[in-house]
């Protein structure tokens, strides 16, 4: 391989220095091109957003939904609380009153013991409570865990403590539990299933039945 003569050398070099300089020229140019952008686009004015149409579309679903499971009649309230509208509404009071319930900001106290109720009654999750009443899930979860607070308050209004049989006792089913509260035990019903589930069913005397755990007191 020949060797470089010193004019080559040097024709070289300043090809390389030519080179560099289009390069740290280019580089300057797209920074320069990249903060202009990026200026210009902060410095844009944004089109106005607005949510009062879908905020008034979702409290107008809102509404007709805790109409409808509330107060539109006896029957529906009973089945998403399970209590009629009377009852309802006088453990809306009993909780205002003594437990000191409010309206939240966005939330009134019939929503807030509604919502409650109908948890508890259908074992529902907030996930699906959120598509139901069109709130967040934070929104249901707060708004569960302050009436179960409430609630928890008032156990001694709301719950009846049961009463131990007494020592004299005279009745011929309840004398053989003395100082007991009460009962329980075990015990199979027939029940009628589709043909396929019959194995899950079929009980060790060759029954078609369920095995329920019954527990009662004196006063039931």
């Amino acid at each position: 391989m020949a060797r470089l003569t010193v004019g080559q050398k040097m024709h070289l070099v300043a090809l390389l220095v030519f080179h560099l300089d289009m390069l740290e020229t280019m580089y300057t140019m797209l920074v320069l091109l990249g903060l202009a952008n990026a200026l210009n686009i902060r410095g844009r004015p944004r089109a106005a957003i607005s949510y009062a149409g879908e905020s008034a579309s979702r409290f107008k679903v809102r509404s007709l939904n805790l109409h409808t499971m509330l107060f539109q009649s006896d029957e529906l309230c009973f089945e998403s609380c399970r209590m009629n509208r009377v009852v309802f509404h006088k453990l809306c009071n009993l909780l205002t009153i003594h437990g000191n319930l409010k309206s939240t900001r966005h939330s009134s106290v019939e929503e807030l013991v509604g919502t409650f109720l109908h948890i508890l009654a259908h074992n529902q999750k907030t996930r699906v409570m959120k598509r139901q009443m069109h709130r967040s899930t934070e929104t249901v979860s707060h708004n569960f865990h302050l009436d179960l607070n409430v609630v928890l308050r008032l156990h001694t209004l709301l719950f009846i403590n049961p009463k131990a049989i007494p020592e004299n006792s005279t009745d011929e089913r309840w004398k053989w539990f003395k100082n007991c509260l009460g009962a329980l035990d075990g015990t199979y019903i027939k029940v009628h299933v589709p043909a396929a589930d019959i194995p899950r069913y079929q009980s060790r005397k060759s029954e078609i039945a369920t095995n329920v755990l019954g527990v009662c007191t004196l006063d039931m």
